[in-house]
């Protein structure tokens, strides 16, 4: 097993925390338990590998259970995988990497087939066979679900269910810190916090030669999301702090329609799916006037980012704070079987969507940049993997295809696998710079409170409208919150803890989001300018790629073209 050295010089930048006072030793630590994290720890343990899962609360918390829609993949009749990539490209407004796209497409629908094999139970219709439902953006029914809007709860249900079948290590509530590196610059494990009820109390360590990142968005760096508390961006600015490369970090999904409890309302906001839509619920204005009729051929059904902006026009020209979703006409028993979840959300907040319009309103949903990885999850730090939310693998372009999320982790999760089990994290080669031997100076924390300000300071000026202006803006005032961090302001810098660590990871994530923004002068899928209105594919028709140096700048560069450069020197982009 690859053993680290002592002090500080194996970590690259590094979060200010206790040293480890305990560790354990594996051959994969997969950090963060939803769909990706979960699979690739399954698949990993199945090819003999002694694999521990680390996870921020318990095993089922994570953003998965929180999926309503499904998960997309040609299974129905007449669908192909050609078909499914046809609309994914589409989507991702140009930025997509073909590549990887045809990768998921082609093996997604055997890796539904694993996943039911593992357990999961998808709705059925009275013949047996898996109904399939429409979202936005998919020009077929492909979309398979289960509970009716509980398809996440049901995945989470299965595959936890597996893990503990078959005895895999885990390690519950335990925030991740850091990674390790040996003296050669590559990946020795992890430092982690336990928060209070695990096999460990306080700092320690997991040390393992690969290291799989599966840690979810960053929907906390907004003030209102669709994500839960703990979705706070950890495995991205690990990443970073390790020298990996991000990419397509400006490309944040707002989900159309987040049930909209109020102006000020603040933290994860209740998702009404899109599957409703895809059921033939209509988007109205005050007035109940469908406006989404002539903007696009798939009107209700158009990709997310075109319902977003048309939902923001909207209530720009009207000075409303939020549209509405009419799905009277679906009747109580449609709504009870099709969507029990949604329902009860609604009514537990004063809404019958029986009888009335749902309020709805945009809200931060999905990354679809993330840790920049091959197309077996490797990223530019060799033994360092990422799959899921917390990764960009090229399929999602500048705006995810509904429901190509809960296949992404499949898919790729088991790519990963596969490749630790052949030892490719053991082969690869470092690109430029990325062996070389690491410092190790610490990353200021933030005082907690300092979190709402970064969340609002996100919201105003980097949320689905931007402009140059407000991302200027914005970026003052992070750096004015950076400044109090590094003692330099107003305010002393914190004491380690597990709401400072977060805090500081917040605002890592969003300094890179917003320099990300800001260079990218154009609209692109859900990146949206008001002061660059048009799409350049002359200019951008590329990918944005970040990395922080020693000194913690950000070092920013374009791309040559859509596709991706390899992760590591020896290693083409090839499935």
């Amino acid at each position: 097993m690859t053993r680290t050295t002592e002090g500080p010089a194996t970590t690259g930048i590094r979060l200010e925390a206790p040293a480890p006072g305990w560790s354990i030793d594996a051959d994969v630590v997969v950090v963060g338990s939803g769909v990706a994290g979960l699979t690739a720890a399954l698949r990993c343990t199945a090819a003999g590998l002694a694999t521990v899962v680390v996870t921020k609360a318990r095993l089922d918390d994570g953003s998965t259970r929180w999926a309503q829609g499904g998960v997309a993949a040609a299974l129905g009749e007449g669908d192909t995988p050609e078909q499914h990539l046809d609309d994914t490209l589409v989507a991702g407004a140009g930025v997509c990497d073909a590549t990887a796209v045809r990768t998921l497409v082609t093996e997604g629908p055997d890796a539904v087939r694993r996943l039911i094999a593992t357990g999961a139970h998808f709705d059925t219709d009275d013949s047996g066979a898996i109904s399939l439902t429409r979202e936005g953006g998919h020009h077929r029914r492909r979309i398979v679900h289960a509970g009716g809007d509980a398809t996440g709860a049901e995945i989470s249900r299965a595959l936890v269910g597996a893990v503990r079948e078959q005895a895999v290590r885990t390690i519950e509530n335990a925030l991740v810190l850091d990674l390790l590196r040996d003296e050669d610059g590559r990946t020795a494990g992890i430092t982690l916090h336990v928060m209070g009820e695990g096999q460990h109390d306080g700092v320690g360590a997991v040390r393992a030669p690969a290291v799989v990142l599966a840690t979810g968005g960053m929907g906390q760096v907004f003030s209102a999301t669709t994500n839960p508390a703990v979705a706070t961006g950890d495995g991205v600015a690990l990443a970073l702090r390790a020298g990996a490369e991000i990419s397509d970090l400006e490309f944040v999904q707002f989900h159309p329609t987040v049930l909209f409890l109020g102006a000020d309302s603040e933290g994860q906001q209740p998702l009404v799916s899109e599957a409703v839509r895809g059921e033939g619920a209509h988007l109205v204005d005050a007035f109940g006037t469908r406006f989404m009729l002539g903007q696009h051929e798939l009107a209700e059904l158009a990709p997310r980012d075109i319902v977003a902006k048309a939902i923001t026009r909207q209530m720009l020209a009207h000075g409303a704070t939020h549209m509405y979703l009419d799905a009277r006409h679906f009747g109580a028993a449609m709504w009870e079987q099709r969507f029990p979840t949604i329902l009860a959300a609604c009514r537990a907040h004063g809404i019958d969507p029986v009888t009335e319009p749902i309020p709805i309103s945009p809200a931060a949903h999905h990354a679809s940049g993330g840790v920049r990885t091959d197309l077996h999850g490797r990223t530019t730090v060799p033994g360092l993997y990422a799959c899921g939310e917390v990764a960009c693998t090229g399929v999602h372009g500048a705006n995810r295809l509904a429901s190509n999320s809960l296949l992404e982790g499949l898919v790729f999760a088991e790519r990963i696998a596969a490749d630790i089990a052949a030892g490719g994290h053991t082969r690869v080669a470092a690109a430029d710079g990325a062996g070389a031997p690491q410092t190790a100076p610490t990353c200021p924390l933030l005082a907690p409170e300092a979190r709402i300000q970064i969340q609002r300071t996100m919201t105003d000026g980097a949320g689905v409208l931007r402009s140059a202006d407000s991302l200027a803006e914005a970026a003052a005032r992070l750096e004015a919150i950076r400044a109090d961090a590094d003692g330099t302001g107003e305010r002393k810098a914190a004491v380690p803890g597990v709401e400072a660590w977060e805090t500081t990871n917040l605002l890592l994530v969003a300094r890179v989001l917003v320099a990300a923004a800001a260079a990218r002068e154009e609209t692109r899928g859900c990146h949206w300018r008001e002061d660059r209105p048009d799409r350049d594919d002359a200019d951008w028709r590329r990918h944005l790629v970040v990395r922080v140096t020693p000194d913690r700048t950000l070092d920013l560069r374009r791309t040559d073209s859509t596709d991706f450069p390899p992760t590591v020197a020896d290693a083409p982009r090839e499935p």
